[in-house]
Protein backbone atom coordinates (compact mmCIF):
# COMPACT_ATOMS: atom_id res chain seq x y z
CA UNK A 1 0.00 0.00 0.00
CA UNK A 2 1.53 3.52 -1.27
CA UNK A 3 1.38 5.77 1.65
CA UNK A 4 0.29 8.43 -1.26
CA UNK A 5 -2.89 6.07 -2.28
CA UNK A 6 -3.99 5.35 1.72
CA UNK A 7 -3.41 9.33 2.38
CA UNK A 8 -5.28 10.47 -0.39
CA UNK A 9 -8.13 8.18 -0.09
CA UNK A 10 -8.64 8.77 3.77
CA UNK A 11 -8.90 12.03 2.86
CA UNK A 12 -11.84 11.88 0.78
CA UNK A 13 -13.65 9.59 2.78
CA UNK A 14 -13.12 12.63 5.40
CA UNK A 15 -14.23 14.99 3.21
CA UNK A 16 -17.12 12.77 1.06
CA UNK A 17 -18.14 9.51 2.62
CA UNK A 18 -20.13 8.64 -0.29
CA UNK A 19 -16.33 7.78 -2.25
CA UNK A 20 -16.17 4.88 1.11
CA UNK A 21 -17.78 2.10 -1.21
CA UNK A 22 -15.54 3.11 -4.17
CA UNK A 23 -12.55 3.05 -2.07
CA UNK A 24 -13.45 -0.19 -0.37
CA UNK A 25 -13.45 -1.89 -3.60
CA UNK A 26 -10.12 -0.16 -4.65
CA UNK A 27 -7.93 -1.45 -1.53
CA UNK A 28 -7.16 -5.12 -2.54
CA UNK A 29 -5.42 -3.87 -6.10
CA UNK A 30 -4.29 -0.49 -4.54
CA UNK A 31 -3.11 -1.77 -1.55
CA UNK A 32 -2.23 -5.30 -1.63
CA UNK A 33 -3.77 -8.77 -1.18
CA UNK A 34 -1.39 -10.55 1.12
CA UNK A 35 -0.82 -11.73 4.33
CA UNK A 36 1.21 -10.23 7.37
CA UNK A 37 2.55 -13.18 8.05
CA UNK A 38 2.50 -15.69 4.83
CA UNK A 39 4.71 -18.51 6.77
CA UNK A 40 2.94 -18.44 10.11
CA UNK A 41 -0.94 -17.08 8.89
CA UNK A 42 -1.09 -17.61 5.24
CA UNK A 43 -5.18 -16.33 4.89
CA UNK A 44 -4.05 -13.61 7.48
CA UNK A 45 -7.06 -14.85 9.31
CA UNK A 46 -4.88 -14.38 12.80
CA UNK A 47 -2.81 -11.36 11.60
CA UNK A 48 -4.49 -9.81 9.38
CA UNK A 49 -3.87 -9.07 5.69
CA UNK A 50 -2.34 -5.38 3.72
CA UNK A 51 -6.51 -5.34 2.54
CA UNK A 52 -7.77 -5.38 6.13
CA UNK A 53 -5.05 -2.33 7.04
CA UNK A 54 -6.65 -0.46 4.21
CA UNK A 55 -10.02 -0.86 4.53
CA UNK A 56 -10.08 -0.07 8.33
CA UNK A 57 -7.73 2.94 7.77
CA UNK A 58 -10.52 4.41 5.97
CA UNK A 59 -13.28 3.60 8.44
CA UNK A 60 -11.13 5.41 10.97
CA UNK A 61 -10.98 8.37 8.76
CA UNK A 62 -14.50 7.88 8.45
CA UNK A 63 -15.02 8.25 11.89
CA UNK A 64 -12.59 10.20 13.58
CA UNK A 65 -11.50 12.28 10.44
CA UNK A 66 -7.94 12.28 9.07
CA UNK A 67 -6.37 14.07 11.40
CA UNK A 68 -8.03 11.25 14.03
CA UNK A 69 -9.79 13.85 16.38
CA UNK A 70 -13.19 13.55 15.47
CA UNK A 71 -16.04 11.39 16.39
CA UNK A 72 -18.80 10.36 14.25
CA UNK A 73 -20.40 7.79 15.93
CA UNK A 74 -24.27 8.50 15.27
CA UNK A 75 -26.79 7.04 12.94
CA UNK A 76 -25.74 8.31 9.29
CA UNK A 77 -22.13 6.58 9.82
CA UNK A 78 -23.41 3.68 11.99
CA UNK A 79 -26.17 2.97 8.84
CA UNK A 80 -23.40 3.76 5.81
CA UNK A 81 -20.93 0.94 8.03
CA UNK A 82 -23.93 -1.34 7.54
CA UNK A 83 -24.82 -1.21 4.46
CA UNK A 84 -20.92 -1.41 3.41
CA UNK A 85 -20.92 -5.01 5.25
CA UNK A 86 -24.35 -5.80 4.18
CA UNK A 87 -23.43 -5.35 0.40
CA UNK A 88 -19.97 -6.30 0.74
CA UNK A 89 -17.68 -9.51 -0.20
CA UNK A 90 -16.26 -11.60 3.05
CA UNK A 91 -13.15 -9.13 2.71
CA UNK A 92 -15.16 -6.22 2.76
CA UNK A 93 -16.82 -7.45 5.72
CA UNK A 94 -13.43 -8.06 7.39
CA UNK A 95 -12.50 -4.96 7.11
CA UNK A 96 -15.74 -2.90 8.44
CA UNK A 97 -15.01 -5.49 11.55
CA UNK A 98 -11.31 -4.18 11.66
CA UNK A 99 -12.40 -0.81 11.22
CA UNK A 100 -14.11 -0.91 14.26
CA UNK A 101 -11.19 -2.96 16.00
CA UNK A 102 -9.15 0.19 14.63
CA UNK A 103 -11.39 2.25 16.17
CA UNK A 104 -11.12 0.50 19.76
CA UNK A 105 -7.03 0.98 18.95
CA UNK A 106 -7.74 4.70 18.75
CA UNK A 107 -9.75 5.55 21.57
CA UNK A 108 -12.55 3.40 21.88
CA UNK A 109 -15.98 3.18 20.56
CA UNK A 110 -18.57 4.80 23.14
CA UNK A 111 -20.90 2.14 24.31
CA UNK A 112 -25.00 2.57 23.83
CA UNK A 113 -23.64 4.86 20.56
CA UNK A 114 -25.12 4.21 17.21
CA UNK A 115 -21.86 2.96 15.89
CA UNK A 116 -21.44 0.50 19.03
CA UNK A 117 -24.83 -0.80 18.61
CA UNK A 118 -24.37 -2.00 14.69
CA UNK A 119 -20.95 -3.25 15.24
CA UNK A 120 -22.23 -5.51 17.57
CA UNK A 121 -24.98 -6.67 15.44
CA UNK A 122 -22.19 -7.38 12.81
CA UNK A 123 -20.20 -8.97 15.58
CA UNK A 124 -23.12 -11.27 16.04
CA UNK A 125 -23.59 -11.87 12.19
CA UNK A 126 -19.96 -12.73 11.58
CA UNK A 127 -19.89 -15.24 14.79
CA UNK A 128 -22.67 -17.09 12.45
CA UNK A 129 -20.17 -17.25 9.19
CA UNK A 130 -18.59 -20.12 7.46
CA UNK A 131 -15.88 -18.26 6.84
CA UNK A 132 -12.99 -18.56 9.49
CA UNK A 133 -11.52 -14.72 8.88
CA UNK A 134 -14.89 -13.27 9.60
CA UNK A 135 -15.75 -15.61 12.90
CA UNK A 136 -12.15 -14.47 13.67
CA UNK A 137 -12.84 -10.87 13.34
CA UNK A 138 -15.79 -10.80 15.21
CA UNK A 139 -13.71 -11.24 18.81
CA UNK A 140 -11.03 -8.81 17.90
CA UNK A 141 -10.74 -5.36 19.76
CA UNK A 142 -14.32 -4.25 19.40
CA UNK A 143 -16.12 -7.61 20.18
CA UNK A 144 -13.84 -7.79 22.91
CA UNK A 145 -15.12 -4.76 24.72
CA UNK A 146 -18.51 -4.71 23.34
CA UNK A 147 -19.81 -8.15 22.35
CA UNK A 148 -22.22 -10.06 24.83
CA UNK A 149 -20.38 -13.24 26.99
CA UNK A 150 -22.53 -15.64 26.01
CA UNK A 151 -21.93 -14.83 21.89
CA UNK A 152 -18.24 -14.64 22.74
CA UNK A 153 -18.04 -17.59 24.54
CA UNK A 154 -19.70 -19.51 21.67
CA UNK A 155 -17.22 -17.92 18.92
CA UNK A 156 -14.13 -18.55 21.20
CA UNK A 157 -15.38 -22.32 21.20
CA UNK A 158 -16.33 -21.75 17.02
CA UNK A 159 -12.74 -20.32 16.41
CA UNK A 160 -11.07 -23.44 18.11
CA UNK A 161 -13.46 -26.03 16.83
CA UNK A 162 -11.95 -24.44 13.37
CA UNK A 163 -8.71 -24.79 14.21
CA UNK A 164 -8.18 -20.84 14.37
CA UNK A 165 -5.71 -20.29 16.78
CA UNK A 166 -6.79 -18.03 20.02
CA UNK A 167 -4.17 -15.20 19.29
CA UNK A 168 -7.09 -13.95 17.27
CA UNK A 169 -9.24 -12.92 20.55
CA UNK A 170 -8.35 -10.10 21.97
CA UNK A 171 -8.36 -10.40 25.28
CA UNK A 172 -8.86 -14.07 25.58
CA UNK A 173 -7.94 -14.49 29.88
CA UNK A 174 -9.70 -11.18 30.59
CA UNK A 175 -12.96 -12.92 29.51
CA UNK A 176 -12.13 -16.20 30.45
CA UNK A 177 -15.29 -17.69 32.83
CA UNK A 178 -16.40 -20.90 34.66
CA UNK A 179 -18.95 -21.34 32.08
CA UNK A 180 -16.60 -21.02 28.82
CA UNK A 181 -13.87 -23.79 30.64
CA UNK A 182 -17.11 -25.93 31.50
CA UNK A 183 -17.88 -25.49 27.61
CA UNK A 184 -13.83 -26.17 26.61
CA UNK A 185 -13.83 -29.00 28.84
CA UNK A 186 -17.09 -30.55 27.40
CA UNK A 187 -15.82 -30.10 23.99
CA UNK A 188 -12.53 -32.02 24.79
CA UNK A 189 -14.19 -35.07 26.58
CA UNK A 190 -16.20 -35.50 23.41
CA UNK A 191 -13.37 -35.28 20.81
CA UNK A 192 -11.63 -37.90 22.96
CA UNK A 193 -14.42 -39.90 23.27
CA UNK A 194 -15.06 -39.97 19.37
CA UNK A 195 -10.93 -40.89 19.10
CA UNK A 196 -10.24 -37.36 17.48
CA UNK A 197 -7.44 -35.31 18.27
CA UNK A 198 -7.74 -32.34 20.89
CA UNK A 199 -6.58 -29.17 19.45
CA UNK A 200 -3.82 -27.56 21.15
CA UNK A 201 -5.47 -24.68 21.94
CA UNK A 202 -7.92 -25.77 24.14
CA UNK A 203 -5.18 -25.77 27.04
CA UNK A 204 -5.32 -21.85 26.46
CA UNK A 205 -8.85 -22.06 27.87
CA UNK A 206 -8.46 -24.84 30.22
CA UNK A 207 -5.19 -23.34 32.03
CA UNK A 208 -5.25 -19.86 31.29
CA UNK A 209 -2.72 -18.88 33.00
CA UNK A 210 -0.31 -21.89 34.22
CA UNK A 211 -1.90 -25.41 35.13
CA UNK A 212 -1.42 -24.80 38.67
CA UNK A 213 -3.79 -21.81 38.78
CA UNK A 214 -7.29 -21.44 38.65
CA UNK A 215 -9.38 -19.66 35.39
CA UNK A 216 -10.91 -16.67 36.13
CA UNK A 217 -14.53 -17.13 37.86
CA UNK A 218 -16.44 -14.50 36.13
CA UNK A 219 -16.23 -11.87 33.09
CA UNK A 220 -14.85 -8.47 34.33
CA UNK A 221 -17.61 -6.36 35.01
CA UNK A 222 -17.31 -4.00 31.92
CA UNK A 223 -18.03 -7.41 29.41
CA UNK A 224 -20.34 -9.18 31.93
CA UNK A 225 -23.57 -9.96 30.07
Amino acid sequence: MTDTWIDRARADVARDPRTLTRLFALAPRRAGRGPHDPQGDPHGVVRGTAEDDARAALVVALVRGVDGTGSDTGDATAARLRELYDRGDTGERRGVLRGLDALEAAGGVPGGSPLARTGVELAHDAHRANDPSLVAAAVGRFGGRHLDQHTWRHTVLKLVFLGVPLDAVAGLTDRLDDETVRMASDFAAERRAAGRPVPDDVDRILHPLDPGRPAPTAPTPSTAE
